[in-house]
């Protein structure tokens, strides 16, 4: 795989994060999906528009006012769309979504709303001259496969990993007995370095909190737990380890 087909971040706790950019294909098929849903939507929007138009319930005056906010809807619906998506899912689209493709912050944060709705406006200029033109010689060319949109808003586009069997890595369950009974005692560098890591979680990308859990876990304990039951859910794991050690510094 060449280089530019990863995504490195270094993350303040010290740990490296990888992710797989999505290339031109992938992101084409996604378009494409996404496209359809809008022609499906905007055909059921002009049926309900020439229902209206023969059944006459608007007088001639009303009608051209009827046209104007249908060209207003159709404006919104094409503009609106992704960035909408991209806001209230978490970076994806439907057919994002269906692709395995997720749009976040290069610092591998979630993708806000201002940055949702910049990478989206500036469709118009990657669309240029006919057919997303622009968007794919600026991919190809770009190190991190970013079209003009995601150079604007400070984003990047990488392939998502589905999670395993369905199950979420921060589902709250008890921890393993073994595990909690061989917890290690933690420096202040390790718990500094933990306490980091779960103030900050919330913000951070799922694919990003995933693999910073398990490095962070790994990093702690130092291979002082030669078995991997840890590894099940290293999140639970830093949670459990976290508040044994804080209770343990109470009693010093």
């Amino acid at each position: 795989m060449l280089p530019s087909d990863k995504l490195i971040i270094e993350t303040p706790e010290q740990t490296s994060v990888e992710f797989q950019l999505a290339g031109v294909g992938s992101r084409a098929l996604a378009h494409a999906l996404d496209s359809l849903l809008l022609i499906a939507a905007f055909i059921v929007l002009a049926l309900i528009a020439g229902l209206v138009a023969y059944a006459r319930f608007l007088p001639q005056v009303s009608k051209l006012w009827g046209y104007a906010i249908l060209i207003f809807i159709v404006f919104l619906m094409q503009a609106g769309y992704y960035a909408f998506f991209e806001t209230v899912w978490n970076g994806q689209t439907p057919g994002k979504r269906w692709s395995h493709l997720r749009v976040m912050m290069e610092s591998g944060r979630p993708v806000d709303t201002q940055a949702a709705i910049l990478r989206n406006l500036m469709r118009i200029v990657d669309a240029l001259p006919t057919l997303y033109a622009i968007g794919i010689i600026t991919s190809l060319i770009s190190p991190k496969n970013k079209r003009i949109g995601d150079y604007v808003a400070g984003t990047v586009v990488v392939q998502e990993k589905p999670l395993e069997a369905n199950r979420s890595l921060w589902e709250v369950s008890a921890a393993p007995k073994s595990t909690t009974a061989r917890t290690p005692q933690l420096t202040p560098a390790q718990m500094q370095l933990l306490e980091s890591f779960l103030d900050r979680r919330a913000s951070l990308q799922d694919d990003v909190r995933r693999t910073m859990a398990r490095q962070v876990a790994e990093r702690v304990i130092s291979g002082s737990l030669a078995s991997e039951e840890f590894l099940n859910d290293p999140e639970k794991f830093l949670e459990v380890l976290a508040e044994q050690n804080r209770t343990a510094a109470q009693f010093r």
